[in-house]
């Protein structure tokens, strides 16, 4: 049998890149599947549907309280249960690394309204359907970076390190309710977006990246899915306010 088999999963952010691969791995795994993004997630919904699965598209601005409202309602709708949240939405490859005194007031607010603020109104969101259930899994996506200390990208470090704090804050305040809450700290992974990326300002760019890891190859958004899966499943049941890193055994913590 399916680990997800039964299970309703949104991924937020996933249209592409990371989120994508959570999406696609979870439907494969027999998850209904609910794409929660800026852009389209038609494509990734074409995937898994003409692969045998179940997935709907809810086009969503996770910064925005309504909107996330708006997803659990559809969800709930659609499928009738929500049982996993995976809070992948983030500003990420559209910043420019850069030293922090060059950083626009407005673009630290983007960066905390999407991946703190975003998160906490998504898992707001989900909450009624949850508590009703006395069941649910909440997976924040985090980064390795935050276990690190680098350079050049303070806004996104220090809304990662916020990021940690909501997983252990949440857990406590709703394992009460049969919710579990854990994140997942990716490293430098190879998706599209970050295949583009040509300021690695602070980081020395993926040779660098290879070199300081344990296991000396490429990230790949495919590396995740698994540790996705066993958050997501009931194998992880008796697991909540814990956060793992997979990077390749970059961060060792």
């Amino acid at each position: 049998m399916a680990r997800l088999e039964g299970r309703v999963a949104i991924v937020t952010g996933g249209a592409q890149g990371i989120g994508a691969a959570y999406a696609k791995g979870m439907a494969a795994d027999g998850a209904k599947v609910v794409i929660a993004d800026l852009d389209s997630g038609a494509t990734v919904v074409a995937i898994i549907t003409q692969a045998g699965g179940e997935a709907i598209d809810v086009p969503t601005d996770v910064s925005d309280e309504a909107a996330c409202e708006k997803l659990a309602a559809e969800t709930v709708a659609a499928y009738g249960r929500l049982d996993i949240l995976v809070n992948n939405a983030a500003v990420f490859t559209s910043v420019e690394r850069k030293p922090m005194e060059e950083i626009p007031i407005e673009e630290w607010d983007r960066m905390f309204a999407v991946n703190v603020r975003g998160m906490w109104l998504c898992v707001k969101a989900a909450l009624p359907q949850m508590r009703k259930q006395q069941y649910g899994k909440i997976i924040n996506v985090n980064s390795s970076r935050l276990f690190k200390g680098m350079t050049h990208f303070l806004h996104y470090d220090a809304s990662k390190g916020a990021v940690l704090g909501l997983t252990r804050s949440m857990a406590r305040e709703l394992g009460k309710d049969g919710i579990r809450v854990n994140g997942l700290a990716p490293g430098s992974t190879m998706s599209e977006n970050v295949r583009k990326r040509t300021n690695w300002m602070g980081d020395g760019g993926p040779a660098t990246k290879l070199a300081g890891r344990a296991l000396k190859r490429e990230e790949v958004p495919e590396d995740l899915v698994g540790t996705c899966i066993y958050l997501a499943s009931a194998a992880s049941d008796f697991m909540s306010g814990q956060t793992i890193v997979v990077d390749g055994g970059n961060a060792i913590w």
